[in-house]
């Protein structure tokens, strides 16, 4: 072989290992390159806050209206649905009372004196219930009487109403009706409340303190009637 061959053949052989290595060290690059893009971040992506929840006026009543009612009767009033005591405090005391299942004479008689949107509109009220049993106790014909006579059943219904919202601890005493006469009233909620009823004697709260919308409301086991 030719001298010029053999120098030829050399320069090509130190040629391609040359290139190799460069090729080499290309790949190394870009193979610690892409482990390096292959990092996870240190920092996570923030968070987003969820904007908390206040309860309305109305929820925050609603959750504390049968703990502050007081009586044995109370258990009889449904638990849930418009004439609960969660129900009753949305609403006012004309809408509540019609929703009460212990109290639908009262609504027809109330109804019967066109009360209930007077009822309904005023700001505070105490109102005194009487029970469907309570009104049943009255003989019919009796009954019937009154129902039919607009002006006695205002003055009876009036009766049971006091024009401001009194809880168990200021009920008693001497208070003024919308029928511009009084109710006497004794005890609290630990004692039990009871209204002076005339020859008829006390009435019993049965359930007590129950809120309505714009009125505390107390059922009892008697029909009040005014002094003649």
């Amino acid at each position: 072989m030719k001298t010029s061959n053999i120098r030829r053949n050399a320069g090509l052989a130190a040629s391609a290992i040359a290139l190799s290595v460069t090729l080499a060290a290309c790949g190394d690059d870009a193979t610690e390159t892409e482990a390096n893009d292959t990092t996870p971040s240190s920092e996570a992506p923030a968070e987003e806050e969820t904007p908390s929840e206040e309860p309305t006026e109305s929820e925050s009543a609603a959750e504390g209206a049968m703990a502050q009612t007081f009586g044995d009767a109370c258990s009889a009033v449904p638990t849930s649905g418009p004439g609960s005591f969660d129900g009753m405090v949305q609403d006012p005391v004309g809408t509540a009372a019609s929703n009460n299942p212990l109290l639908g004479t009262l609504v027809d008689a109330a109804t019967a004196a066109d009360l209930v949107g007077t009822l309904n509109d005023a700001e505070a009220l105490t109102v005194f219930a009487p029970t469907d049993d309570a009104f049943a106790a009255i003989p019919p014909k009796d009954l019937e009487a009154v129902l039919a006579d607009k002006q006695l059943l205002t003055q009876i219904l009036t009766h049971h109403v006091i024009g401001e919202q009194l809880g168990p601890d200021e009920i008693a005493g001497t208070q003024d009706t919308l029928n511009n006469d009084t109710l006497e009233i004794t005890g609290d909620a630990e004692e039990g409340v009871t209204v002076a009823n005339g020859a008829s004697g006390d009435a019993t709260v049965l359930c007590g303190n129950i809120p309505t919308a714009n009125a505390t409301v107390y059922v009892i086991d008697q029909v009040l009637m005014p002094a003649a």
